[in-house]
């Protein structure tokens, strides 16, 4: 869609005064950044150059290790009709199931392999690629950020890392980008599909269905008549949370029938908990302290009772520390949004072809960008309230859409710990929210 998108009805969020169509609709040529961005091809250009990249990451044929062998090894389990089992045999509910039971149809497919893992995240990794650059269309309301914010995603080196690996990340930033998508546009088939979306995302990871009322918050508070709209968007905000409770229930009664007691998703709860709320903690994920290594010493405990033991000890500990609790918490956004490039560390030790060099030169590089998409996006914020305030519109639109989404992950990291692979989902969003911020920087470059 070459035109802007500020013109539609339901778009109400502005530059100063936006006028982002191609050369041959206006009096004007705009900047020639722009009139790339606006290029018939650069779609095309941008979708390869995505493609391409993370061909080239699953090339170095990277070995599972650490969290991404255990989803592997659950996912051939699971393909194999053993069930979802710990190392020891027993059924489990430790790590969540979304990712193994997809990965694991893959895997009846096209066999058990690490290049399995490449394809299903390489597709997931496109999919998303077209859901950023038409969600983008609506949050910045400019054909040229929206494209901007495509290039830069598959641009983007730690996106592109973790096309090989057996984790979680790809696959769930896809049904995050999907959900948000679904839910942003009303309709009755995008709320039945919403739902369904968010509660696969559940079973991936169980804090999902928060977004639910983050993205029907905005679409509530950007209406003129919200108050009208309340019992519609609180009907809607049901039906998606009934339907994605009802898309986990089997696993929940399943945990119940194999572990004899009700779990929603998973019972790492407590160590999660534990490991970040401790004597020990720094803001981090701190299995070496000494309270959680006695912990896992214990063989008294079943999985159910060293989640209760763990959580426990956590709110026994935040309880008698509440300042200290409370003073990890700058610690722990630290820890969730200062670093990124992580991963780079499955490459160090599972790569076929490793390169010490190469790899520190693209994790510097990585580094770069990512602060400057987070210099970017906080810059976008008082030049749209500025430009929207100009404009005679109000505060909230989808524009708020990408500080909701850093908002969710940074909400549990305050409580829980940070860790910088925790903020990959929020990525495509804060993509958007930088090209904003360039493209305002165009359009106030063109002559008036």
């Amino acid at each position: 869609m070459p035109g802007s998108l500020s013109a539609l009805p339901a778009q109400r969020y502005v530059y100063a005064e936006l006028r982002d169509l191609p050369p041959a609709m206006t009096a004007d040529a705009p900047p020639a950044p722009q009139r790339l961005l606006l290029h018939p091809r650069f779609v095309g250009f941008a979708f390869a150059l995505l493609v391409a990249l993370r061909l080239a990451a699953i090339a170095c044929a990277v070995t599972p290790s650490s969290d991404a062998d255990f989803y592997f090894s659950r996912a051939a389990s699971l393909a194999a009709g053993l069930g979802y089992l710990a190392n020891d045999g027993h059924a489990t509910a430790y790590w969540p199931p979304g990712w193994p039971m997809a990965l694991s149809l893959a895997f009846r497919a096209g066999g058990a392999t690490i290049w399995t893992v490449g394809l299903v995240n390489l597709v997931a990794a496109a999919l998303s690629g077209w859901l950023l650059l038409d969600l983008a269309r609506q949050v910045t309301g400019s054909e040229s950020a929206a494209r901007l914010a495509l290039l830069g995603y598959a641009l983007y080196p730690n996106a592109a890392l973790y096309v090989p690996l057996a984790l979680t990340e790809v696959f769930y930033t896809l049904l995050l980008l999907a959900s948000c998508w679904l839910l942003a546009r009303p309709g009755a088939l995008r709320t039945l599909a919403a739902g369904l979306v968010l509660g696969l995302a559940t079973l991936v990871k169980a804090q999902t269905l928060v977004v639910v009322p983050l993205v029907l918050g905005i679409a509530l508070l950007r209406e003129r008549d919200g108050l009208r709209r309340l019992p519609a968007l609180v009907g809607r905000g049901l039906v998606v949370l009934a339907l994605g409770s009802a898309v986990v229930l089997p696993w929940s009664l399943r945990n119940q029938r194999e572990l004899g007691r009700f779990v929603a998703v998973s019972t790492n709860g407590g160590i999660t908990l534990l490991t970040g709320n401790n004597a020990s903690a720094r803001g981090g994920f701190t299995p070496e302290d000494p309270v959680v290594r006695a912990l896992d010493a214990r063989r008294d405990l079943t999985e159910l009772t060293y989640d209760d033991e763990a959580k426990r000890l956590a709110m026994a500990w935040i309880g008698a520390h509440p300042a200290r609790f409370a003073g990890l918490m700058p610690l722990k956004l630290a820890k969730l949004w200062v670093t990124d490039g992580e991963g780079v560390w499955a490459y160090e030790t599972g790569a076929a072809h490793y390169d010490a060099r190469l790899f520190l030169a693209i994790r510097a590089a990585n580094q770069a960008l990512y602060w400057a998409v987070l210099a970017l996006a906080l810059l976008a914020v008082p030049l749209t309230l500025r430009a929207r305030r100009r404009a005679g519109l109000g505060a909230i639109d989808w524009w708020c859409l990408p500080y909701a989404i850093a908002a969710y992950p940074s909400a549990i990291a305050l409580v829980f710990s940070g860790q910088s692979r925790f903020h990959f989902p929020a990525m495509p969003f804060l993509f958007m929210a930088a090209a904003s911020a360039v493209v305002f920087w165009l359009e106030r470059a063109r002559p008036r």
